[in-house]
């Protein structure tokens, strides 16, 4: 049988994406392998977002280069970020690619003509699985590539999406992450308009599901239904992830974000007063296009400020063909940049253990996702990594975890040996600020 092997980088879309193009490969009689050495198919997934990300796309298809020219038959195929209109500009860059195909879409050139197939989903699933619900965006904040690259909002119909879920939960998955590039946005192209709010109350309602995620939202499209379904639905996660990426409001306007710092800290505040105890992510970047060191220390007291249970923060770099890098100078030196970035992560170290340590003593609901060094992890309904032993069967299983040790990145503790009634803070994995 002939094999197949997917390289990915970056977003969980793309880990979603991989997925789908694997199981796609299954149906058809491919059989993973272990590397591409091994492979008959070769396909990567790139990422452009970042210039660390679009350089280890590129040293991979260099490293395939040497692959296609051993005496052995590999098909390579490129797919993701990397994939824009301009495929013969890709073709001149790389000619010992086989074949390129847009994110989202599935390697269809594979599959003899006339050649029928049920829906992409994952082949086998684990006990939390991405579920993607609408692709592209349509924001076009100006460091942003990926509205040039996976093109305008597109939902999935809501039907689609519930049956996708259902069968899910019939291979035995307990969680969903709903995925999108701006998830805020679900729906407002589909009949009659429903939107995220309506969708998590029609997958709230399914049996055998344990949780729902989503990610990633935008601070302007955030509206009050989709809180107070977070607040009601008993299935949803109290587990938001909400961009800021700078705590001014020069840089913000510059970022063609669409809100003030005052705007979201607004919305950060309502969220709290609503879901007490909503363990929150965010994502931020630094040395924007003149970003002066006085716009810097805004952000550093943001963040101190809200005390995030997470932040993702990345040095800016720019992506060609978009606005940012059109109209503005990348003049922030990349020393600085790495200061920052540094400055920003040891803040965030320090307030996620304080916030982390009063957990200690604590019970909270686990969801087993697998063992990793002899321990079992998994993550509470505010995604906080816990590690447990334990010689029961647990994948997939919610459980109980006594919480013994703390740290800036994880949980350990002991399963309890019986069902303990938590209360919600405990039950949700997380604390009040």
């Amino acid at each position: 049988m002939p094999g197949y092997y997917i390289w990915t980088v970056g977003c969980q879309m793309n880990k979603a994406e991989s997925e789908r193009i694997g199981s796609y490969l299954e149906q058809l009689g491919y059989q993973p392998r272990e590397s591409a050495g091994e492979a008959d198919l070769v396909v990567v997934n790139s990422c452009v977002v970042r210039q660390s990300a679009e350089s280890r796309v590129v040293h991979k298809l260099d490293a395939l280069r040497s692959l296609k020219n051993s005496c052995r038959e590999v098909t390579v195929a490129v797919t993701g970020c990397l994939v824009d209109s301009n495929v013969d500009l890709l073709r001149q860059s790389f000619p010992h690619v086989d074949h390129f195909f847009k994110p989202g879409e599935l390697p269809r050139w594979v599959a003899p003509q006339g050649t029928e197939t049920v829906p992409a989903l994952p082949r086998h699933p684990s006990a939390s699985t991405f579920v993607p619900i609408i692709q592209g965006c349509n924001n076009f904040c100006s460091y942003c590539i990926v509205p040039y690259r996976r093109d305008r909002e597109k939902s999935r119909p809501m039907a689609e999406v519930v049956c996708e879920v259902n069968e899910l939960v019939r291979r035995g998955v307990k969680e969903v992450i709903l995925l999108g590039q701006n998830v805020d946005s679900y729906g407002h192209d589909l009949p009659g308009s429903p939107d995220l709010a309506d969708l998590l109350a029609e997958l709230d309602g399914t049996d055998g599901l344990a949780r729902v995620r989503f990610l990633t939202s935008h601070p302007k499209d955030m509206s009050l239904k989709l809180i107070e379904a977070v607040a009601r639905l008993g299935k949803v996660c109290e587990d938001i992830s909400l961009p800021v990426q700078s705590g001014d409001d020069e840089i913000l306007k510059a970022m063609r974000r669409g809100y003030t710092v005052e705007h979201y800290r607004q919305l950060i505040a309502g969220i709290r007063r609503r879901i007490p105890g909503i363990a929150l992510s965010t994502d931020v970047i630094v040395g924007f296009p003149a970003e002066t060191e006085q716009q810097f220390e805004g952000t550093v007291s943001l963040l101190s400020e809200l005390r995030f249970d997470t932040v993702h923060v990345a040095a800016y770099s720019p992506r060609p063909g978009t606005f940012a890098a059109r109209e503005f100078r990348d003049d922030v030196p990349r020393a600085v940049k790495r200061e920052r970035l540094n400055r920003i992560e040891q803040l965030q170290k320090k307030v996620v253990a304080e916030i982390n340590a009063r957990l200690l003593g604590r019970t909270v609901e686990v969801l087993v996702e697998g063992k990793k060094k002899g321990k079992w992890q998994g993550r509470t309904r505010g995604g906080k990594l816990v590690f447990f032993s334990s010689d029961g069967d647990l994948p997939g299983q919610v459980v109980n975890v006594s919480i013994e040790k703390t740290g800036p990145w994880s949980l350990q503790g002991s399963i309890e040996s019986r069902n303990v009634n938590l209360d919600k803070e405990e039950k949700w994995g997380t604390v009040s600020r």
